[in-house]
């Protein structure tokens, strides 16, 4: 059984910010993303839609985010245990890089799914 400290919601949201502007500060594709969040939030907020599909379009750019924290801390793991070249740590990376495309890829379906519909 792990030993593990009581939760406290203020202590474990410290953690999970203090994570946050690590991969703000370290990682470069999380910081085109998030710096690409400032357009986005521009371009819905002025689409002529109504607010579920706004709210959609929000979700489906924010899950990209989500998706490359978790890439960053699958990477972040494989190098802890190794920074050897080995085939599965290369394939651990893979799956997480695969990940963050697959959610782009969502993105941007979801972006032309709902653009196409309201100005066609």
């Amino acid at each position: 059984m792990r030993r593990q400290p009581k939760y406290n919601l203020f202590k474990n949201s410290s953690y999970a910010l203090k994570g946050l502007a690590d991969i703000i500060k370290n990682e470069t594709s999380f910081k085109i993303e998030l710096f690409l969040l400032i357009p986005v939030i521009f371009i819905i907020y002025f689409m002529d839609i109504d607010l579920t599909q706004k709210l959609i379009l929000f979700v489906s750019y924010f899950l990209v985010l989500v998706g490359e924290a978790a890439n960053s801390a699958i990477e972040r793991v494989v190098d802890l245990v190794t920074l050897d070249h080995h085939e599965m740590a290369g394939k651990a990376k893979d799956a997480g890089s695969t990940v963050v495309f697959l959610l782009v890829i969502q993105a941007i379906a979801v972006w032309c799914c709902i653009i196409y519909q309201q100005y066609t």
